[in-house]
């Protein structure tokens, strides 16, 4: 057995995932990549096979985990993350976060491992507090269209927390905002790759609502960078780890436009039942218990997200791919 420490990452082959995979690697850790590849992709790690250190198993966390040998950290990534996915897996979701997280929390416990969970700013829901903190509670609709996401992740802090404070299990909880960059799927469902799809094939851009609800975007890199350090902090309680530079979606699409040096023809649609107006991270945590900030900036961001779009032009352009936003 190697004396490199050992990183279980369940969604490994996602968009996020793989990017954990890469940074692990490169940190010098043994890492093990857990899919089922309803939502994964193996070409986002298909480049990693070759290393002696990387290893995949193919595997559904809610139903059974097993991982042989020694692990030092587990990162709870598995799950779909996207509207168009979850709307239609919604059971599947439901049981990732609920049944995968305790099957991973047990798993973590036995392997005495420290486990990271990865939440998401959904946990607000349509926020009455901006920018959102890690002490708001929440306005989310749990029998709404979105509530088996949103239910599933905050039940899933809730399960962590318990074996934190009962078990005195080592965790961490991310708090992800709106993030973006290469591998993402280019029928992931949501704004910034509906966006640049459409443009690159010449179509109006859809817009829900009147345009006035506003995300905030984080370059992947930068995500990566704030979920390692928080992995290897001290601290148990969620933080928020995002871009605080928040913009509508009606602006977002005019930048989107003038990247691809195109007219901004929207075409409006009825926004989504729960579809939050307002998403921007407060960030202090972040600063103040890592250090971290995100330093890509979206111009730089999307310039290197657009790059990775046009290598996948064909199948853009030939309509494999179904580019129209479910929610944002």
């Amino acid at each position: 057995m190697s004396d490199k420490k050992r990183v279980l990452i369940t969604g490994g082959a996602g968009f996020l995932g793989s990017h954990l995979c890469d940074r692990f690697l490169a940190e010098g850790y043994h890492v093990i990549a857990m899919d089922n590849l309803i939502t994964g992709d193996l070409a986002n790690i298909e480049h990693l096979f070759g290393n002696e250190h990387f290893e995949f198993h193919h595997a559904d966390v809610s139903k059974f985990v097993f991982v042989p040998g020694k692990l030092d950290y587990i990162l709870h990534f598995a799950s779909p993350a996207s509207p168009i996915d979850y709307l239609k897996i919604p059971i599947q979701t439901l049981k990732v976060g609920s049944l995968g997280t305790h099957n991973l929390l047990g798993l973590a416990r036995v392997k005495g491992a420290r486990m990271l969970i990865a939440s998401t700013s959904e946990v607000y829901g349509d926020p009455e507090i901006h920018p959102q903190v890690e002490e708001y509670f929440g306005n989310v609709n749990p029998v709404g269209p979105r509530g088996c996401y949103d239910e599933a992740k905050r039940f899933q802090e809730a399960i962590t927390m318990a074996y934190h404070n009962h078990h005195g299990l080592e965790t961490r909880i991310v708090r992800i905002f709106n993030t973006y960059g290469p591998r993402m799927r280019l029928n992931d469902g949501r704004v910034l790759p509906a966006f640049l799809s459409q443009a690159l094939r010449g179509e109006n851009l859809t817009v829900f609502g009147d345009g006035s609800q506003t995300r905030s975007f984080c370059y992947v890199d930068d995500l990566v960078e704030g979920i390692y350090r928080l992995l290897l902090s001290d601290y148990a309680l969620p933080v928020n780890i995002g871009n605080p530079d928040e913009i509508s979606i009606k602006d977002f699409g005019e930048e989107i436009a003038r990247l691809m040096n195109v007219e901004f023809q929207p075409t409006y649609q009825e926004l989504p039942q729960n579809d939050p107006m307002k998403r921007k991270p407060d960030i202090t945590k972040a600063r103040e218990i890592l250090g971290w900030e995100p330093k890509v900036d979206r111009a730089e961001g999307l310039r290197r997200t657009l790059e990775y779009f046009k290598e996948h032009v064909s199948e853009v352009m030939a309509g494999k791919v179904d580019n129209t936003p479910r929610s944002f």
